[in-house]
């Protein structure tokens, strides 16, 4: 049975879901923008391990250490943060993708990935449910790398913006397991029924 052609306001609102396309390729661009921020950061840390001042410098300004003494080469909590400034990036770059293929697949159009050897496993059972998810577990992700690089360079914060760091990442925490529950729960329901 072929399916029959829709009326023209719900053709009209089911192609309206073309118009987050735009976003999606802008999504794109901001990886790129990562991606260089990335390799800029890594370039910068290479440099610094072999000498040079100016790059250490940038390093220093890019993660906002401000240490008592001048630092004159690389030390462990320089190394630290920078490691984990660029761990940072990458999991906000995973979030990206995770936007942007789960939610063009799920709101969009499918990407017809079924037989790719690269086909990402998580991709296979997305919905907008488990999209949320795993939002909120990758958002707590990067929170933890946050708050890690804050309390490594506490000395450099006030207490209130310390307190107000966990407690931001404290409720993260309690959004995402309301979000992991809620949908545990509506599973729960839908089975029975």
């Amino acid at each position: 049975m072929a399916n029959a052609p829709l009326r023209p306001l719900p053709a009209l609102i089911f192609a309206s879901r073309w118009l987050q396309l735009p976003l999606y390729l802008g999504l794109i661009a901001a990886q790129g923008v990562y991606v260089w921020h990335f390799l800029l950061e890594l370039w910068h840390l290479v440099e610094a391990a072999f000498g040079h001042e100016a790059a250490l410098q940038a390093l220093i300004t890019s993660i906002g250490y401000k240490p008592d003494a001048p630092v004159t080469s690389l030390n462990e909590t320089v190394i630290m943060l920078v490691v984990l400034a660029l761990i940072d990036v990458v999991m906000i770059s995973n979030l990206l993708i995770m936007v942007i293929v789960g939610g063009y697949e799920t709101f969009v159009s499918r990407l017809g990935l079924d037989r790719h050897p690269d086909q990402p496993e998580w991709l296979g059972h997305v919905n907008a449910s488990v999209l949320k998810v795993k939002l909120g577990l990758s958002i707590i992700g990067i929170s933890s790398i946050h708050l890690l690089k804050t309390f490594i360079n506490a000395a450099n914060y006030s207490e209130k913006v310390l307190m107000w760091q966990t407690i931001i990442h404290v409720t993260f925490l309690f959004s995402a397991l309301a979000i992991a529950l809620t949908d545990r729960l509506l599973h729960t329901s839908e089975d029975k029924h």
